[in-house]
């Protein structure tokens, strides 16, 4: 079991802050440099230093921090085994999750409701960021599974297919796109049109596609870049440009003559999404009983 000391040193660590892991943990920041102090005391070396009014890890601390993360989750999967042995229905332990924007909005929360449900006593996280903000993450130990848009060249990661989704051409039913209903691939070129950000795996499916037709994402006319699925959304029910949306993201709203989906001649975008983990976590009986429980529910 790790210490409370080593719990509030790793809290502050995190936010690199004592008065937010004080709020976070309700403890008084007195109360947290003392823990701090103690701790320093204990290993005979300096965890932090001050630069102005932030303060920083030292060469210590990133060392201590990155053992703690170790050994959490060797507590944390120990926890869920042992939970097990005792009563499958109460078993316990900590899932940190990541997962790019469509499968967190539109996938995961009916999986994880009825994940809780059956295990009420594991505690669940979720990250929602774009493909290479979760890649990150995973890599920088910040949760235990990701779930992500395609697969890059990573020899420290281990891909798990999971769903496959299709991304289609959309616009706004005030758009004098709605009335064609159908664009061929060199016309796609010709209208306004809205994009996601950088390191989105529908931008990169977009991209992919565009490429294998001869069209760069420059040669497009690019009024707009939005991060995030549901703000492109929203933006292109009250403009008129062209759009990029997963099918599953705009059901609700094709159905109630928000937007209009277009068919784009000789041209569709398939695309995979996996599971993530670091390679030498995928053993892991929680991770392994998650996934198994994500397949057997899409």
């Amino acid at each position: 079991m790790l210490s409370t000391r080593h719990e509030i040193f790793m809290e502050v660590a995190s936010h690199l802050s004592f008065s937010k892991a004080g709020e976070v943990l309700f403890i008084s920041q007195p109360a947290i440099s003392k823990h701090m102090k103690a701790l320093e005391a204990y290993y005979k070396t300096t965890l932090f230093e001050r630069n102005g009014n932030a303060i920083l890890l030292t060469k210590g601390g990133h060392l201590l921090l990155n053992r703690l993360k170790e050994a959490k989750k060797i507590q944390d999967h120990l926890e869920f085994e042992l939970s097990v042995l005792k009563d499958h229905l109460r078993a316990k332990g900590q899932l940190k999750l990541g997962a790019s924007t469509t499968v967190a909005l539109y996938i995961l929360p009916k999986i994880l409701s009825a994940f809780h449900q059956k295990y009420p006593e594991v505690k669940i996280s979720l990250l929602n960021r774009n493909t290479d903000t979760i890649t990150k993450a995973l890599i920088d130990q910040d949760i235990d599974i990701g779930i992500v848009e395609g697969k890059k060249k990573n020899s420290t990661i281990l891909y798990q297919q999971f769903i496959t989704d299709e991304v289609v051409a959309v616009c706004s039913t005030k758009s004098p796109l709605a009335k064609k209903r159908s664009l061929t691939i060199p016309e796609i070129r010709e209208y306004p049109i809205v994009l996601r950000e950088q390191g989105s795996g529908t931008l990169a499916a977009l991209k992919y596609n565009l490429e294998k037709n001869g069209i760069k994402l420059s040669d497009l006319k690019v009024n707009v870049r939005l991060a995030g699925t549901e703000a492109l959304k929203n933006f292109l029910i009250e403009d008129t440009c062209l759009g990029f949306l997963p099918k599953g993201s705009i059901s609700r709203e094709l159905r109630d003559g928000l937007l209009v989906a277009l068919k784009i001649e000789k041209f569709q975008i398939i695309r995979d999404f996996f599971f993530i983990q670091r390679h030498g976590t995928d053993s892991n009986e929680l991770n392994k009983t998650f996934i198994r429980f994500c397949k057997k529910e899409v």
